[in-house]
């Protein structure tokens, strides 16, 4: 197995998977495997712990045991879909009668493999599911909207309520970043990361300086959407 560059989100950070098997061995297994892949990786061992790591990681794709100790995976993807409708899962179970593969993939499920599996057959499974997911983003809009902010990836427009804003390369791909990244707080070594590709030599104040350019652009005479978080990062969020 071999690490893919298709494993990435459209800002160039890896994937984000969730992993949900109440056999912690089984679930550390998938891990390793899934991370020598170039995933991130979360995992949790219980209905419970999963509905609140799918929430806390926002993961790309879903490997969900219907078998856990508190409620089964068909509950877990019902609660999932509330606020994550359409993250891919793919189901594992012990059981391979016919009614319970319809009943996962009936319940939302993208997909099954059954146990005992191998690791081969999960990762194949997870990388065609995102290829799928893939293909059906490419034919949505270019467009990326946090509140009253749009930003064309193609087109390279910004306009923030109604009123086009004119940046800079380096202030378009900042901008980007955080668009691509809503709610989420990103640290400068992150920001550094993307934007930059580099380290910049340590000079995080390269991220305050362009912080500091974006706001006078994005929020000046208007509700901050741009906001730091002390000791921790940035955080671009609708006003």
């Amino acid at each position: 197995m071999n690490s893919a560059p298709e494993l990435t989100r459209p800002d160039g950070s890896p994937l984000r998977v969730l992993v949900v098997d109440d056999e912690v061995n089984i679930a550390e297994m998938l891990s390793m495997a899934l991370r020598y892949e170039g995933w991130e990786v979360s995992t949790a061992h219980s209905g419970t712990a999963a509905v609140r790591a799918a929430k806390e990681s926002d993961p790309d794709a879903v490997v969900l045991d219907i078998m856990l100790p508190d409620f089964d995976g068909l509950e877990v993807l019902r609660r999932m879909r509330g606020f994550s409708p359409d993250v891919p899962v793919l189901f594992l179970t012990a059981r391979d009668a016919v009614e319970d593969r319809i009943a996962g993939l009936t319940a939302g499920g993208d997909d099954y493999v059954t146990k005992p599996f191998s690791l081969e057959e999960v990762v194949a499974r997870l990388r065609a599911l995102m290829r799928r997911a893939g293909a059906a983003r490419a034919v949505s809009t270019s467009v990326l909207t946090v509140g009253d902010l749009s930003l064309d990836e193609d087109s390279h427009e910004v306009v923030r309520d109604g009123e086009e804003i004119s940046l800079t390369a380096t202030e378009f791909e900042l901008l980007r970043f955080l668009m691509r990244n809503p709610r989420r707080v990103l640290s400068k070594a992150q920001i550094l990361d993307r934007v930059w590709n580099y380290d910049f030599g340590g000079q995080a104040n390269v991220v305050e300086l362009y912080i500091s350019y974006l706001r006078k652009k994005i929020d000046a005479g208007r509700a901050p959407m741009i906001h730091t978080m002390r000791g921790a990062g940035y955080v671009l969020k609708p006003a």
